[in-house]
């Protein structure tokens, strides 16, 4: 009965019906326009409003660490196994349709993350904690959506996927190195329990160390295969963009494959409207001192998941097309790619690099659904401690579990999880749309734009004492 429901539920969310598809391509068109596309035209102020951001006080992490804290979750499977799977089923096409929705997810990111600070709070120790759950409870007084919202989040990122991403792990490791599941599985437990038993600050120093090592790595990796391979570039281009509107022998069949795919893998990757990187970005002490700064940090982070790093996968493999051999999918495809430009290191390059992508998202997961403690008043040693264990015995059960039912049961919670939160954010849009018009007066005329709550409409209303 359980299974029939979430397969159901799957179906309208991300199979068949693809409701998923239009309610998240919907919000990135809606903020777009509400906010008159600051992607664009903020593009360069986004990289800028990183400095001096390395900085934070006692009560949050820095906004660089919020950045390697949100990429750390962003950052994944989906950049590896889910750009080769978006090339195998929807052609090179794909990649383009890939880059307008990561694009329009910039404003959609932009949009909650803003949402996720201004409406933190401080829990007993201090420290700040907010997310959609947050937003939902004091924006739109909606207390039971905001329990529902965080009910999912615990089910996926709390629970299942951090379940999936040891698998990956363990997975990879026996492929390439041929090293057991059982003990790599129990290592992978170890160092991940080490470092969540530190909290936030502990995953945010975490990931300020490995996010930008194996972001670089991969990069590095990608630009030497494509100087190697220069001549073949712009041909490469050229596919991409006829493809993915149909120009190539394959026609108008392949027009919409390209679509669907590179749309569907693009929102897996980069998260944007999920309600994941909100919990990030309310950690964060923000500079300038206003709650639009991490909007444009965590926008960054959406640019820099699937323009930079999905790119890379893209055009490794697209630089190999047929070469690396047919009826596969997935990580696969990458590693074969790999091969070709790289000999046997390559296979071994993508095994680590994927360890190391899906191992910074089983810590980040933790931290966003151990944020949500505080709404159920278990933000204490009992309630810490119980979660912790659940944690840890599902990372170390599923580096060495078949899956399937879990991965429906995550996608289930993740589609729930967006329903949620795409729906809060529309209602609160006239806060959103305030805020960032605050934020752009103040940075016009004073260069340091400081935020006041007398200064902005907003809906409902922040804790005391974090922003007054």
């Amino acid at each position: 009965m359980i299974n029939e429901i979430v397969s159901f539920a799957n179906n309208v969310l991300w199979g068949e019906y693809q409701v998923l598809i239009y309610i998240l391509v919907f919000a990135g068109v809606w903020f777009s326009l509400r906010l008159r596309f600051i992607q664009l035209r903020h593009f360069a102020y986004m990289f800028k409003v990183m400095k001096g951001s390395t900085q934070g006080d006692k009560s949050g992490i820095s906004s660089y660490q919020a950045l390697c804290t949100g990429l750390s979750a962003r950052v994944g499977t989906g950049n590896l196994a889910g750009v080769a799977m978006a090339i195998s089923l929807g052609g090179s096409g794909a990649v383009f349709w890939m880059w307008v929705i990561a694009l329009l997810g910039m404003a959609t990111g932009f949009a909650e993350s803003i949402l996720g600070q201004l409406y933190k709070v401080r829990d007993d120790h201090k420290e700040y904690r907010g997310g959609p759950a947050y937003y939902i409870r004091a924006g739109l007084n909606k207390p039971w959506l905001a329990v529902l919202f965080a009910l999912c989040l615990f089910l996926g990122y709390g629970i299942s996927f951090s379940a999936m991403q040891a698998n990956t792990i363990t997975d990879a490791l026996n492929h390439t190195f041929d090293i057991s599941s059982v003990y790599s599985g129990a290592v992978i437990t170890v160092i991940a329990g080490i470092i969540v038993m530190g909290g936030l600050r502990s995953i945010a120093r975490f990931a300020e160390l490995i996010v930008p090592f194996m972001g670089l790595a991969f990069i590095l990796a990608a630009v030497a295969v494509t100087l190697i391979n220069i001549q073949q570039v712009p041909a490469v281009l050229m596919d991409i963009f006829n493809s993915a509107f149909g120009l190539t022998e394959a026609g108008a069949g392949a027009l919409g494959a390209a679509i669907k795919n590179g749309i569907q893998r693009g929102l897996y990757s980069n998260e944007a409207g999920a309600g994941s990187v909100p919990h990030a970005a309310a950690g964060a002490t923000p500079v300038p001192n206003h709650p639009v700064a991490q909007g444009y940090v965590q926008m960054l982070g959406v640019f820099i998941d699937t323009m930079v790093l999905c790119s890379c996968t893209a055009i490794v493999i697209l630089l190999a097309q047929g070469n690396i051999g047919n009826e596969m999918e997935g990580i696969r495809i990458t590693q074969n790619a790999m091969t070709h430009h790289m000999g046997m290191s390559g296979d071994m390059f993508v095994a680590i690099i994927i360890t190391l992508f899906s191992f910074t998202s089983v810590v980040a997961n933790y931290a966003y659904a151990e944020s949500n403690l505080h709404l159920f008043k278990l933000d204490n040693i009992y309630g810490r401690t119980g979660y912790t264990l659940l944690y840890l015995a599902m990372v170390f059960w599923g580096a060495n579990a078949s899956l399937k039912e879990v991965w429906n049961m995550a996608d289930m919670a993740l589609g729930l999880m967006t329903v949620v939160n795409i729906s809060a954010l529309m209602l609160l849009t006239p806060t959103i749309v305030n805020l960032t018009r605050d934020y752009q007066s103040k940075l016009h005329t004073t260069n340091k734009p400081e935020f006041k709550l007398a200064d902005v409409k907003i809906q409902g209303k922040t804790e005391d004492g974090v922003w007054s």
